[in-house]
């Protein structure tokens, strides 16, 4: 079963609780260094070796999805749904990239995200992120 913000077990939907009721971690931090396989011209881009756009978006969705799993108990997880992602900046192989995961609100079984990425020169990209809860369960048979 999950657990609501304030810990509690539901076997629904999670009821709605303030913000400033969490007991559990409401950000969360993930760093990777940009590698060749990771870049724009690695998916068929011309252009320099940096970062690419679909490599953005993995970090920020793998940054909610750790924040994601301090809620969730065993036999769930979430699917990501919606993203909204601006690449504000380039950064080059070798560097490292740093996405910081924020939980804005749940509502029910959804869970919203805002994130933020920073490389060694600066912000890079920034954007939002809605995950819905489900049971674990194997769906590539669907």
């Amino acid at each position: 079963m999950a657990r609501d913000m304030t810990g509690r077990r539901w076997t629904g939907s999670v009821p709605r609780s303030s913000m400033e009721q969490m007991e559990k971690p409401t950000q969360h931090t993930l760093t990777w260094t940009v590698t060749d396989d990771m870049t724009a011209k690695r998916i068929g881009t011309a252009g320099a070796k940096i970062l690419s756009t679909p490599n953005l978006l993995a970090l920020m969705e793998a940054c909610a999805l750790e924040l994601a799993r301090e809620y969730l108990d065993e036999g769930m997880t979430t699917v990501g749904v919606e993203a909204h992602v601006k690449h504000l900046a380039s950064t080059p192989v070798g560097m490292k990239v740093t996405a910081t995961a924020t939980l804005r609100s749940i509502e029910r079984r959804k869970m919203w995200f805002d994130i933020e990425v920073h490389d060694e020169n600066g912000k890079c990209g920034e954007g939002s992120h809605l995950r819905i809860m489900v049971k674990n369960k194997d769906r590539s048979a669907t």
